[in-house]
């Protein structure tokens, strides 16, 4: 069976935040660490830091949820995330080689 990820970014701050879905969650954070897409919204904001995360198996129900969470308003996304990650720390930390860091 599948798996998906959705996932919550913030940048630096916790001021702004970013909501996706990926099949692959390391690669797709790694992607956004080194800002893969220079037109994207992730790093224009520099919004790097992986403060929540959900596995699901089905991707018809990944994209809703995805698409849901997107939709709610602010403080309902911090109270989402403050469940999981009360400090908002980077849940990333220590996956990658600094190496594969760089841009």
């Amino acid at each position: 069976m599948n798996q998906y990820w959705v996932y919550i970014l913030a940048n630096k701050h916790n001021n702004v935040v970013y909501v996706g879905m990926t099949n692959d969650l390391r690669r797709r954070v790694l992607e956004h660490k080194t800002g893969k897409y220079s037109t994207a919204f992730t790093r224009r904001y520099n919004i790097t830091k992986l403060v929540w995360h959900e596995q699901r198996t089905g991707l018809q129900e990944t994209l809703l949820h995805e698409k849901r969470l997107k939709r709610w308003r602010r403080p309902w996304k911090d109270a989402l995330i403050n469940k999981m990650n009360p400090d908002w720390k980077d849940l990333s930390d220590g996956w990658y080689d600094p190496r594969d860091l760089s841009p």
